[in-house]
């Protein structure tokens, strides 16, 4: 029964958030490209507070601080030289031009991300019902507007709207993987959690300032000026709205 539970909840916090803020890909094409501009500067928002506020934060409680800068540090090395992988591979194929990678490393530390979300929902789980429900609801509130920062990223990368979202709902089901293998292997994944989990925020982070903020820095007038930051402050402070519900939640949850 806990099992099941666990599945049905780790579905509505990564692919049912997915299919929720996938809606905003059925506005018409005007209107989505003018959202997309905006969603780019608040997804940066989300990526820094993700990273700073969310994982960084957790792994801390599980290892010192050295050893999660590092890791974190390893993970930045580590995309740095997947990018230029990918670059190197393109440039190859024919014409080479400037390649944005940003939504296939989205992706991936996306992937990671919802990993840890489903390790997190079960081990709630394996505490009481009541704190696993509490988990999974605050991992759906904020999935939610980071997937609409994501298919924004994903967008600008040069995907199909159809594209973007069926490789977000593949990279959503990593939950569902990360909570089964919890659930069968909870003592031996628990030292590797805070490793992914920095991982994951090196990711946000490289994608923030190597492919999100270079391409905002043209922005000269200072109506430009003030939406990028309005939307970037904004971002940051859903994440840490919802962080500090997700807190709450877990708090009143507790037995």
């Amino acid at each position: 029964m806990t099992f099941a539970l666990i599945i049905l909840f780790c579905l509505l916090g990564s692919v049912v958030a997915v299919g929720f803020a996938g809606l905003t890909l059925l506005l018409k094409e005007g209107v989505l490209k003018r959202l997309t501009v905006h969603a780019v500067n608040y997804a940066t928002g989300t990526l820094f507070g993700a990273a700073f506020l969310g994982m960084i934060p957790n792994a801390l409680n599980s290892m010192s601080g050295g050893r999660v800068l590092s890791a974190v540090l390893t993970g930045i090395v580590l995309f740095f030289l997947l990018e230029k992988l990918m670059v190197w591979r393109h440039c190859h194929r024919g014409e080479c031009g400037i390649h944005s990678n940003a939504g296939t490393l989205i992706l991936l530390g996306d992937s990671i991300h919802n990993f840890v979300d489903g390790a997190a929902i079960d081990a709630a789980f394996s505490s009481s019902v009541s704190l696993g429900i509490a988990a999974s609801v605050a991992v759906f509130a904020h999935e939610v507007p980071q997937e609409v920062g994501d298919f924004a990223i994903l967008l600008e990368s040069g995907y199909s709207r159809a594209r973007a979202f069926a490789y977000n709902a593949v990279s959503s089901t990593c939950a569902i993987l990360g909570a089964v293998l919890t659930y069968f292997f909870l003592v031996s994944l628990q030292n590797a959690v805070p490793y992914l989990m920095s991982l994951s925020a090196a990711s946000f982070l490289y994608i923030a300032l190597a492919d999100l903020v270079p391409n905002r820095r043209g922005e000269a007038n200072l109506r430009g000026f003030v939406y990028q930051f309005g939307c970037l402050f904004l971002g940051i402070g859903t994440i840490s709205v919802l962080h500090m519900q997700r807190q709450w939640c877990a708090w009143r949850a507790m037995p």
